[in-house]
């Protein structure tokens, strides 16, 4: 079942199941995904021991390792999606993490131009902006300015 998982997985990129098996599909599939970034004979045989399916291994040999070659490790994500009717199992959808284009644009777009929060400012300005030296150095200002007229 996982080796089936597995290749579904890597061809269509996300696979709606249970939390469960989503849980034992990542610690099955991540390896294989972390040997695919070395490609040679041995890890295709590898890899293929335990997929089964030439068609997932031409794929993740040639597509999906090169998107993943940057990246350090957790290759999936898992999001809950709810409970299913018959059974009332929680469901989910597991997919690869670079083949998500929706959740990469709004990653790209809130670490390239994205808007900062407002802060409430702290006690520290306004303590300063109401010391005595302060309003001193205005009104030092502002005479200076009366008196250049």
């Amino acid at each position: 079942m996982l080796s089936n998982m597995a290749s579904s997985l890597i061809l269509h990129k996300r696979l709606s199941t249970t939390v469960a098996k989503a849980k034992a599909l990542r610690k099955y599939v991540e390896p294989l995904l972390t040997k695919s970034k070395n490609d040679t004979t041995h890890s295709r045989r590898t890899v293929f021991a335990y997929l089964q399916n030439k068609e997932s291994i031409k794929e993740l040999f040639d597509e999906v390792a090169a998107k993943i070659a940057g990246r350090p490790g957790g290759y999936t994500r898992i999001l809950k999606t709810g409970y299913r009717l018959g059974d009332n199992a929680e469901m989910c959808v597991i997919e690869l993490v670079d083949y998500n284009e929706d959740m990469l644009s709004a990653s790209a777009s809130a670490s390239t131009g994205a808007k900062k929060t407002r802060r409430r400012s702290s006690g520290k300005k306004k303590d300063e902006a109401s010391s005595p030296e302060t309003k001193a150095a205005a009104t030092d200002a502002n005479d200076e300015a009366k008196d250049a007229e």
